[in-house]
């Protein structure tokens, strides 16, 4: 491959996302991009089964896009290869009124991996400062705001701390977390949302509140782009991925879980001197049947 994917969708410092392509403009052709998806499913299957061998740590995946930039999908054919026994997608509504009634980030703590596992979120806790942003006035269904006036400066930068402090509590107690945002053009979007009205197998993915939202799009990117200049640390990097190329990134998404993967330095358990004792000894009954 000509890219490290890791390294070059990373996102270090002074983040702007007019600078950043939605598209692969490399050398490496579809095919050989779904070959090498294929193999690297192989890799992600046995890091999974080392992280729930281990049974030390946690692996969050958080994935944020706009409407069809690919998010199932990209889950689908990145984890459709993995023990499903090893591995949680929960997928981030609109809050009910039960979820309502806590603390923003209180539906994501229920829903964080359990050590040895992968969780992976299909949206997230930062719907809160991109859809809430864009819509202010959601906020005050958590009953505790009186008016959108109280949405000022102060509102939002103690929304973007809390998550701060939310992810490194977590990367501080064992869960290591990886936050790809898939980056797709508003023209690959309206060809998207086209098909899934032009293609009757796709007609039931189309929802016609995605067209308000279509209409924001340069609203969110703004705010895309300052959620992630306010939240990319090293504990809890963000990796903007071009998306309009949906086998790019597949493969991306995949090199950069396996990479956070091996520097995990996930080990399988290693025995006592007496566990191997008894292991000779069981070895022996069975071949003595």
């Amino acid at each position: 491959m000509d890219k490290n994917f890791s390294d070059d969708f990373m996102v270090k410092e002074n983040f702007s996302i007019k600078k950043i392509s939605t598209r692969y403009e490399g050398s490496l052709t579809k095919d050989e991009g779904i070959t090498i998806l294929n193999e690297e499913k192989q890799k992600l299957r046995e890091h999974q089964e080392k992280l729930y061998a281990d049974g030390s740590q946690s692996l969050l995946v958080i994935l944020q896009a706009m409407d069809a930039a690919g998010k199932d999908s990209l889950i689908e054919h990145v984890f459709g290869g993995v023990n499903p026994q090893g591995c949680n997608v929960t997928s981030f509504k609109t809050p009910s009124s039960k979820e309502y009634s806590h603390d923003f980030l209180w539906r994501h703590y229920l829903a964080l991996p359990q050590k040895g596992m992968i969780g992976i979120f299909n949206r997230s806790h930062y719907e809160s400062v991109l859809v809430c942003k864009v819509h202010p006035e959601y906020n005050l269904s958590e009953k505790t705001w009186q008016s959108v006036n109280d949405f000022d400066k102060k509102f939002w930068e103690n929304r973007y701390e809390s998550i701060r402090n939310f992810e490194k509590h977590l990367a501080q107690n064992g869960t290591t977390i990886v936050k790809i945002f898939l980056h797709v053009s508003k023209d690959e979007q309206k060809k998207r949302l086209l098909d899934r009205i032009n293609e009757q197998e796709k007609n039931w993915k189309f929802s016609a509140s995605d067209l308000p939202e279509r209409a924001l799009f340069d609203e969110y990117m703004k705010y895309y782009e300052e959620a992630i200049n306010e939240t990319s640390k090293d504990h809890a990097p963000w990796y903007v991925i071009p998306a309009d190329n949906k086998w790019f990134a597949r493969l991306s998404a995949i090199q950069i879980i396996i990479d956070t993967l091996k520097k995990m330095d996930l080990k399988f358990p290693e025995l006592s001197k007496e566990d191997l004792n008894d292991l000779e000894e069981a070895k022996k009954q069975l071949e003595n049947e």
